[in-house]
């Protein structure tokens, strides 16, 4: 959290009120956030430039800047960008600005500190980051059940780990997981190389359909997440089963369950998402 959902409001909060405009300094207060990199290093290569796009992949928020420099930031667990907060002081935890002409800014914070800024310097460099990390992004035309199955293909993880593995399918973390696969009715612990065409093309359209639906409700605010205004997000109020443990199923009433795949919480009906049955040696 935040994941793509989140991501992606906050890039099209942004993107209008920062694209076009210069990014006349950065000002980088935790040196933790660019480490291993210098922070006067790396402001010094941003300032001045206007800013061509915010451009988003996977989870990763791209400020993409004249001459070929990026800053690819990453929100991680409860980073979040404030567009102009009140001008006498800095909100709780800002760990970077982004000073941009006319006095407008926009605040990175973060408070378990655990997001980062990354300098790339030409476009090259930009694809390279990403191709190392993130695998197809899922609300692209390449996101196809047959391209699911060449992923999973022998794959004896769980499918629930299978989903969280960013260089498979990139951004979608543990909220989406959980809706996707009860609306696929697959058990997060069925191993993905066990999984049928049939069950690949439902889980293909289940997690387009929650990554849309979190879209259109501006992500889900659980602790820290914000908007660029501040305000919440609302797609908590719309979850199924994700943080539903004890609550009655809302298709067949059987008390959600909480256990652990891919070491993080998952909640899933196991009368709709039938347990995998274990093959005898």
């Amino acid at each position: 959290m935040p994941e793509l959902p989140e991501v992606e409001t906050i890039r099209r909060q942004l993107a209008p009120l920062v694209e076009g405009r210069t990014l006349e300094a950065l000002t980088v207060a935790d040196a933790r956030w660019c480490d291993p990199l210098d922070p006067r290093e790396v402001e010094a290569a941003v300032g001045g430039r206007a800013v061509r796009a915010l451009s988003r992949r996977g989870k990763y928020l791209t400020w993409e800047l004249a001459g070929g420099v990026s800053v690819a930031c990453h929100l991680r667990m409860t980073g979040t960008m404030l567009y102009d907060p009140p001008p006498d002081q800095d909100p709780p935890h800002a760990r970077v600005t982004f000073l941009l002409e006319e006095g407008h800014r926009v605040v990175f914070c973060d408070p378990r500190r655990f997001g980062t800024g990354e300098l790339l310097l030409g476009s090259a460099a930009l694809e390279a980051f990403h191709a190392a990390r993130l695998g197809v992004e899922p609300l692209s035309e390449a996101f196809t059940a047959a391209h699911l199955r060449s992923l999973a293909r022998g794959r004896r993880a769980p499918v629930k780990a299978f989903l969280l593995d960013q260089t498979k399918v990139a951004g979608v973390g543990n909220i989406y997981a959980d809706e996707a696969l009860f609306r696929a009715r697959i058990h997060p612990l069925r191993p993905a190389g066990a999984l049928r065409g049939a069950q690949l093309g439902a889980l293909r359209d289940a997690v387009v359909a929650v990554l849309e639906a979190g879209i259109d409700a501006g992500g889900a605010s659980i602790d820290d997440f914000r908007h660029a205004d501040g305000v919440q997000g609302s797609f908590q109020h719309a979850f199924l089963v994700h943080r539903r443990a004890g609550e009655p199923c809302p298709t067949c009433g059987t008390p959600i369950r909480k256990l652990v795949a891919a070491g993080r919480g998952t909640y899933v009906c196991e009368r709709c998402q039938p347990v995998p049955r274990r093959r005898s040696r």
